[in-house]
């Protein structure tokens, strides 16, 4: 790789850097005004370590004819999370005195919108620390749109150069420009922050607490300021949670059509339809099925199901009880329901919504093609053409995001994990949504327990579950590194 290139590559994250180091001043003057003065200093030496290393990078400058290849953008991608992941364990490892490894592993979590936690006793934390959990989440989720919008589809990536062309992505009615989608992207994303908070002070919850969970809603991420998420708040506010979930899953870009004319471009889009509608049928029969096999009323079957449902299928986290302890059913399904994930563009991870319907799509069109062997069928998604292309991107994708659990849960295995525990640590790591099954890693439970060397597998297996597997995994072939 030229020089050149790798100049534009520190100079991009040093900016990132830079940008990480003044958020830490937020819960550093959080912690100050709440009278946390002690835990102003942690945010402020990890402040200035990660603004210096970022200034060295930025100082050297950009060079003016240097212009990143796709394959350059897989390079910034990987390394630019990694940096940004180690600079926001700083402060966690300086202000709770754990080891690196959880500091880490925590980081990871956050930026990644995964939510698995390794951290205990939150509803007597530092309130830094909280805030700085609930930024890194939001950062991350808001980063991770920009790179599904901006980056994702141009390296062609699991199927997302679907929607590079379309009306709701890349159309004239969103935007001539990706910088001036970012912007809108960007403004919408903090209003719905600011109204969910809102929304959840008016619930019941006070200004901190629902600033924090407003921030971790949006991003579909999960973190809370108790041991016990939601469960620790009102009835209320579990609905406030649910919207602001769905919010978060559905396509950023097509807030932005909506935003610029095109009121209906949500409904019209088959995903958010399709989405919305598997959301509302599975609350419904699972919520049907609890209140028949269970004591609790109907309402409040259908409040629980709901919560935990819509939490787990847009990568969420948050729970409500240990939905374990409803059955055999219920593990199951929740298991399942761990690798839907919600819309492409969106803040949600899993496999997306988009990959299951063009499936189905590609499995009616073969049958009918069996039925009928000289037809000429044509496959389409949301009007568009699949073209070969893209579904054997789409195929590609979906091989390595079954192996790369495979392979991970066999890690988890070797060092000892119980298979329930391997099973769903690789699963929910590598679908980015937060608690596993089984007493360990539960919703009941976290991540503490677990040895240092599975917190680093489960680290690796949460960035490629954000970064969508391919663009981490091209980095190791041979090829890439080639002249």
């Amino acid at each position: 790789m030229a020089l050149p290139t790798l100049r534009t590559i520190g100079f991009i994250i040093g900016i990132f850097l830079i940008t990480m180091a003044v958020s830490m001043a937020v819960p550093g003057l959080t912690s100050l005004a709440l009278d946390h003065a002690e835990d102003l200093s942690a945010f402020m030496w990890a402040g200035l370590i990660t603004f210096l290393i970022g200034l060295a990078l930025v100082i050297p400058g950009r060079p003016r004819d240097s212009q990143l290849r796709p394959r350059d953008m897989y390079m910034l991608t990987t390394l630019s999370w990694l940096a940004v992941c180690f600079a926001g364990a700083l402060p966690m490892y300086m202000l709770q005195h754990i080891s690196f490894t959880d500091a880490f592993f925590e980081s990871m979590s956050g930026i990644t919108t995964t939510g698995s936690t390794v951290l205990s006793g939150l509803d007597d934390a530092s309130p830094g620390l909280l805030i700085w959990r609930s930024l890194l989440q939001w950062l991350g989720g808001i980063g991770f749109i920009a790179m599904a919008v901006a980056i994702l589809p141009l390296l062609r990536v699991g199927g997302m150069r679907l929607f590079q062309t379309e009306s709701s992505d890349w159309g004239e009615k969103v935007m001539p420009r990706s910088h001036v989608v970012a912007k809108y992207i960007l403004g919408i994303y903090v209003s719905i922050t600011l109204l969910g908070a809102l929304a959840y002070r008016l619930a019941g919850m006070d200004w901190f607490d629902a600033i924090n969970h407003a921030m971790t809603s949006i991003s579909t991420a999960g973190y809370s300021t108790s041991d016990a998420s939601l469960a620790n708040f009102s009835n209320a506010t579990h609905w406030v949670a649910v919207v602001m979930m769905i919010l978060g899953s559905l396509p950023f870009t097509l807030y932005v059509a909506s935003a610029r004319g095109n009121r209906r471009a949500l409904l019209r889009d088959q995903q958010v339809r399709g989405f919305l509608l598997m959301l509302s049928a599975t609350c419904l029969l699972f919520s049907l099925w609890l209140w028949a096999n269970s004591d609790y009323a109907w309402l409040d079957a259908l409040r629980l199901v709901t919560v935990n449902v819509v939490s787990v299928v847009t990568t969420t986290g948050y729970a409500v009880g240990d939905y374990t302890l409803w059955g055999g059913f219920a593990v199951m399904a929740f298991f399942y329901l761990t690798f839907v994930g919600g819309c492409s563009g969106s803040t949600s991870g899993g496999l997306k919504m988009f990959r299951f319907q063009v499936a189905y799509s590609l499995l009616r069109g073969g049958l009918k093609q069996l039925v009928h062997p000289r037809a000429v069928i044509f496959q389409k998604y949301n009007g568009h053409p699949l073209d070969e292309e893209i579904v054997r991107s789409i195929l590609t994708f979906s091989f390595f995001f079954t192996i790369t659990i495979g392979a991970i849960a066999l890690g988890l295995a070797l060092l000892g994990m119980d298979p329930i525990t391997a099973l769903t640590g690789a699963a929910t790591a590598v679908c980015n949504v937060g608690p596993g099954l089984g007493p360990v890693i539960g919703p009941a439970g976290n991540f503490a327990s677990l040895p240092d060397a599975a917190k680093w597998l489960l680290s690796i297996g949460m960035l490629l579950g954000r970064l969508e597997i391919i663009t981490v995994l091209v980095l190791i072939t041979p090829g890439f590194w080639r002249h």
